[in-house]
């Protein structure tokens, strides 16, 4: 077993309380996010025009904007709560990458929330919980399409 894989078991274990249930703060976490996916489509919008974002980075980005307002979902979104948790999780996914390459700067020059939401610690424990409710073969899909991008942009650069 890998390391990464590892690491989730941990962090599955963590969001379970003592009878296996999910723990509230996970549910309460992708909540929080699910109520800011309109902040977090305003964002992505500003991102995609923004000329300090990389060609491959806005193509990533309209790749999640197209997930989340396209009614084809992997989960439907007339589901509630479950029909939004692998859309956050996408967006959560493209923020972290995001935040990585374009840096802090550019996306709160596009975010008017509160800057603590767009921290890479508050994005991984959504991406955590997110994924803790999607099942485990979706959320490898939707990772491995993100390494995969991530991937092409390597060699393209």
């Amino acid at each position: 077993m890998t390391q990464q894989h590892m690491q989730h078991d941990d962090e599955e274990l963590e969001m379970r309380d003592d009878v296996g249930r999910p723990r509230t703060g996970a549910k309460r976490s992708v909540m929080s996010s699910i109520r800011l996916i309109p902040s977090y489509i305003k964002l992505l919008f500003g991102l995609m025009r923004d000329g300090r974002v990389s060609r491959l980075d806005r193509l990533f980005v309209v790749g999640a904007l197209a997930y989340v307002i396209s009614p084809l979902d992997f989960i439907p979104d007339f589901i509630p709560f479950f029909g939004e948790v692998d859309d956050i999780f996408l967006v959560i996914l493209a923020l972290q990458r995001l935040l990585d390459h374009a840096g802090t700067r550019v996306l709160m020059s596009h975010w008017d929330g509160d800057p603590d939401e767009l921290s890479s610690s508050r994005l991984a424990r959504v991406a955590g919980a997110a994924g803790f409710f999607l099942p485990a073969r979706l959320r490898r899909r939707l990772q491995r399409m993100v390494r995969r991008s991530e991937r092409t942009r390597r060699s393209w650069f």
